[in-house]
C-alpha cells in the first residue's frame, strides 16, 4: 500500500515538472518574442531538387587573380507556399571562396533563397546542400540508442535535454537579443535547467536534493570566478570578428553586453560538467550510506573526497579538450597571425578560451567537497538499517 502510494507521488511529481517546464519555456518565449523577431528576414528560403543542369558561365577580370564560374540549373521547390514549383536557380563560385565546393548535380537536394522582394526578380540563388535531414538521423540513432540502454531513464533524458535546448534557443538566446539582462537570463536558465534535470532523471529523492544543492554550488563559483576575473582582467567582450556583429544586433539599436556574454559562456558551459560531477558524487556517497549507515560524518565525506579525486582528472580533461576541439580554427588563426607569444597569450579571444576552461576544471574541483558536505548533511539519518532506501 505504502509502495503504490509512493509510485503514484513519483509520478505526479514527474508529470508535473513536465507541464511546469513546458509552461515556463513557452511563457519565457512569448515574452522574449514580444520584444524581437528572430529567423524573420525578407528573402524566402525553400528546399529544392536540382531536375536539369543550364549552362556554366565562366568569368574573369584583368588585371587581378580573379575568376567567378556560374552554374544555371532548375530546380523543383520542395518546401513553401509554392512547393512544386519549377525555378530557374544558379549557383556561383569564385577563386575567393573556393576551397572544395562542387557544382550541383541533377538530384542533388539544396536550398534555395530568393531575393525578389530586395532586386525584384524571380531568380533563385544556392544556398547550401541540404545537410541538417542527416544530422536528424544521427540525432535518432542516439535517441534510440539511449532509450534501449536507458529505458525509463533514457526517456527522461530525452525529455530533459529537449527542454534544456528549448530553454536555450527558445528563451536564453532570443531573450539576449531582445535585450533583456544577460547576468539575469544566464542564472534562471541555470536554476530551471539544473532543477528540472534532476527531478525528471532522479525524482524528488535525497539524492536529487544533494545533487542539485552541489550543483548549484559548483554553478555559483563558477559565475562568481567568471565575474570577479572579468573585472581584474578589463575584458571587453571583443573576443573575434563576430562579437562587432553583435555589439550592433541588439534590439532597437542597444548594443548587446558582450562581456555579460562572456559569463554566460563560461558559466553555462561549466554547468553541465559541475552537474556530472555533482551526481557522481551523491550517487556514490547515497550507494555508501545505504550499505554501511553506521558510517560516521568524517569517514562519509573523506570517501566522497576519495571518489572526487577519481572522477576529477577524467572530468578536468574532458573540459579543457572540449573547449580545445570547439575552438581549435579560431586557435589556429590566431596563432598563425601572432606575431609572438608574449601577443598571442594576452589576447583577448585566447584568454577567454583559458578562462572557460580553468574557472571549468576549478568549479568541478570545488564541486567534489561542497557536494560531499552537503551529502553528509541530508544522508544523515536517512538509513536506520542496512539495505533500506532512503525516500
Amino acid at each position: 500500500m505504502r509502495s503504490s502510494r509512493k509510485k503514484k507521488t513519483i509520478s505526479a511529481v514527474w508529470a508535473l515538472t513536465v507541464i511546469l517546464s513546458a509552461v515556463l519555456i513557452f511563457a519565457g518565449n512569448r515574452i522574449v518574442s514580444s520584444r524581437i523577431s528572430v529567423l524573420d528576414n525578407n528573402e524566402t528560403a525553400a528546399k529544392a531538387k536540382v531536375t536539369e543542369l543550364g549552362e556554366l558561365v565562366e568569368e574573369s577580370l584583368d588585371g587581378i587573380h580573379f575568376s567567378a564560374r556560374t552554374q544555371y540549373f532548375k530546380a523543383r521547390l520542395m518546401s513553401g507556399p509554392e512547393k512544386g514549383k519549377l525555378v530557374q536557380a544558379y549557383q556561383q563560385i569564385d577563386s575567393y571562396t573556393d576551397i572544395g565546393d562542387r557544382f550541383v548535380q541533377v538530384g542533388d537536394r539544396v536550398v534555395l533563397y530568393n531575393y525578389g522582394y530586395m532586386y525584384d526578380t524571380d531568380d533563385w540563388v544556392f544556398g547550401n546542400y541540404i545537410r541538417f535531414s542527416y544530422v536528424v538521423v544521427l540525432g535518432l540513432l542516439f535517441l534510440v540508442l539511449l532509450l534501449l540502454f536507458g529505458r525509463i531513464k533514457g526517456l527522461n533524458t530525452i525529455i530533459s535535454l529537449a527542454y534544456t535546448c528549448l530553454a536555450v534557443f527558445c528563451v536564453f538566446i532570443p531573450g539576449v537579443l531582445a535585450g533583456f539582462n544577460v547576468y539575469l537570463l544566464t542564472v534562471l536558465i541555470c536554476v530551471f535547467t539544473i532543477i528540472m534535470t534532476l527531478i525528471l532523471t532522479n525524482g524528488t529523492s535525497a539524492k536529487s536534493v544533494a545533487t542539485m544543492l552541489g550543483c548549484g554550488a559548483g554553478v555559483v563559483t563558477a559565475g562568481l570566478l567568471s565575474f570577479l576575473f572579468d573585472r581584474i582582467m578589463h575584458l571587453t567582450g571583443f573576443i573575434d570578428e563576430h562579437s562587432v556583429y553583435l555589439q550592433v544586433m541588439g534590439e532597437d539599436g542597444t548594443p548587446i553586453n558582450l562581456r555579460a556574454l562572456i559569463f554566460a559562456m563560461i558559466t553555462i558551459g561549466a554547468m553541465g560538467a559541475v552537474m556530472d560531477v555533482a551526481m557522481d558524487i551523491s550517487s556514490s556517497l547515497f550507494e555508501v550510506k545505504r550499505h554501511a549507515p553506521e558510517i560516521t560524518d568524517k569517514d562519509l565525506f573523506r570517501s566522497g573526497l576519495n571518489i572526487g579525486r577519481d572522477v576529477m582528472g577524467t572530468m578536468a580533461n574532458t573540459l579543457v579538450l572540449a573547449y580545445i576541439g570547439s575552438s581549435l580554427c579560431t586557435i589556429l588563426l590566431k596563432i598563425s597571425y601572432a606575431n609572438s607569444m608574449l601577443e598571442l597569450l594576452n589576447t583577448e579571444g585566447i584568454i577567454v578560451e583559458l578562462l572557460n576552461a580553468l574557472i571549468g576544471s576549478l568549479a568541478i574541483l570545488l564541486t567534489i567537497p561542497l557536494t560531499a558536505l552537503v551529502c553528509v548533511a541530508v544522508y544523515r539519518g536517512r538509513h536506520s538499517e542496512k539495505g533500506r532506501t532512503a525516500s
